[in-house]
């Protein structure tokens, strides 16, 4: 007799973002197609008895196999840190086609392509990086780029190579307005920055534990009030990506209180980590350095609250891998100044796990916002929901079976990017993943990789709900004050 399924998971309980079920699911041709009571038998038959059965994860901010604006380049590859996030729960991958100055759009694209493509394991898309906001580039690459599913973009408001001018900003909102695609923006006020760097150096203060002093909450709040200003100038969706301090996480709760279209997103760095780890011996500290940098302890406990009330839409990796070495955070010398060392905390397998151990497992947050933050969330921002992101009738078989009684200590040698340390080292971690499936394919079973090279595929992404206007301009720019806003 001919077996209907090719794969039936028992005995678990389905959870999505809104409800825990008990039931079982029908898998074929790599979709969802039945979830109930299956008494028929699948070609492959998986017992969840004891386990939840949740979305496979998506990590919506992570630079794998780019190089950095000073030309580092990460030490994970697609392959590496595709079967990384795969042996964390995540199935779906985000990374960045990062534009240098120069380089066409088109071009960046066809080389991460083709990167990607023979090393991947799990299914991944692409956001642009945009450098460069050239009228061609901005007026006619982009929408191209969109129309072909790219349909977010991240930019800077720091860095010397990759920082925009408010007004070009406000040309990129413009586009991303007219396009409705999704805008990502590193918030943080670059002159600040600079100023009080220049002042640090000029004191002989260049240890890594100087890098938090330098890039200070005010450069991050002054540069998100900004930021949120002038989305609202162009009523334009905008995520403000790795935030955090309290008075970032404040600007954008004031933006949505009053209506706007204005997301968040923090980072395992800015939950587990503090100030205090860039205090390190010698240049340890350097292991910690990330922009923005980890706060106080204070600091943490407000952006646990912000992703535990909805503040934060999303919670990603933010994982930029720069070894320990010369490759990596040491490129400039074995002893850098601060302003120098790689910026970047590797997060990728311990994303979902330390959240769902400290935050679900201690009580903090209900399983079902963790869903949401990990997963659903990311689908319905960059347009790839319903086909990832939940566990439903036509969606992608994406799916962590996780073992909420499993504990992990977390350790370098242990996990499986390309990086030789981890942050987060000794930390013990309750609940992780056993089996993940991606497409109806096991990609992880019994702590071993089941697929090969290049078998996960790439997501052309719709234009995200998230990302289309209300419709409305600021008093300002309102048509009927004889004001042509038509351009927008």
């Amino acid at each position: 007799m001919t077996k209907r399924y090719d794969m039936v998971i028992r005995n678990g309980y389905t959870v999505t973002d809104r409800e825990k079920v008990k039931q079982d699911v029908g898998i074929v041709n790599g979709k969802i197609v039945t979830l109930g009571e299956i008494p028929e038998m699948g070609i492959r038959e998986i017992d969840a008895e004891g386990l939840l059965i949740l979305p496979g994860g998506i990590d919506a901010h992570c630079h794998i196999e780019q190089k950095s604006s000073s030309g580092i380049m990460t030490a994970d590859d697609f392959y590496s840190g595709s079967v990384s996030a795969a042996f964390g729960g995540t199935t779906t991958l985000l990374p960045f086609a990062a534009q240098h100055r120069g380089q066409t759009l088109r071009d960046v694209v066809d080389d991460y392509m083709a990167r990607a493509k023979p090393k991947a394991v799990i299914d991944y898309g692409f956001h642009l990086i945009i450098s460069d906001a050239s009228d061609a580039i901005i007026g006619q690459e982009l929408p191209a780029m969109i129309e072909d599913g790219i349909t977010s973009f991240k930019i800077y408001m720091t860095y010397n190579d990759l920082k925009l001018s408010d007004y070009e900003i406000l040309n990129v909102l413009a586009a991303a307005r007219r396009e409705q695609a999704m805008v990502m923006i590193h918030a943080e006020n670059h002159d600040v920055i600079r100023w009080i760097t220049d002042k640090l150096l000029d004191q002989g203060c260049g240890a890594p534990k100087y890098h938090a002093i330098a890039h200070a909450r005010i450069a991050e709040k002054e540069a998100t009030h900004r930021a949120i200003s002038l989305a609202e100038l162009l009523d334009t969706p905008m995520l403000i990506v790795h935030v955090s301090s309290e008075a970032a996480l404040n600007e954008i709760r004031r933006g949505q209180e009053r209506g706007l279209k204005i997301y968040g997103e923090t980072c395992p760095q800015y939950l587990f980590l503090t100030i205090d780890d860039l205090d390190k011996d010698g240049m340890d500290g350097a292991m910690f350095c990330c922009s923005p940098p980890p706060r106080d302890k204070e600091s943490q406990e407000a952006i646990w609250e912000g992703l535990i009330d909805g503040s934060f839409t999303v919670f990603s990796s933010d994982h930029a891998p720069y070894r320990y070495d010369s490759s990596g955070k040491l490129a400039a010398g074995p002893k850098p100044t601060f302003d120098k060392i790689a910026n970047g905390v590797p997060g990728l397998e311990i994303r979902m796990p330390l959240l769902f151990s400290e935050g679900v497992m201690k009580g903090r947050m209900d399983i079902h916002r963790f869903v949401e933050v990990t997963s659903t969330n990311a689908a319905k921002t960059y347009g790839l929901y319903p086909q990832k992101g939940t566990i439903a009738v036509g969606s992608d078989a994406d799916l962590a079976l996780w073992d909420t009684e499993k504990q992990v200590k977390i350790s370098a040698s242990a996990l499986h990017d390309n990086m030789d340390y981890t942050p987060y080292e000794g930390m013990v971690a309750t609940g992780w993943p056993t089996t993940v499936i991606s497409r109806g394919r096991i990609v992880i079973e019994n702590e071993e990789l089941k697929v090969e090279r290049g078998s996960g595929q790439y997501l052309k992404r719709a234009r995200p709900d998230a990302a289309k206007p209300l419709g409305r301009l600021v008093p300002e720019m309102d048509p009927n004050k004889n004001f042509d806003a038509k351009f927008i």
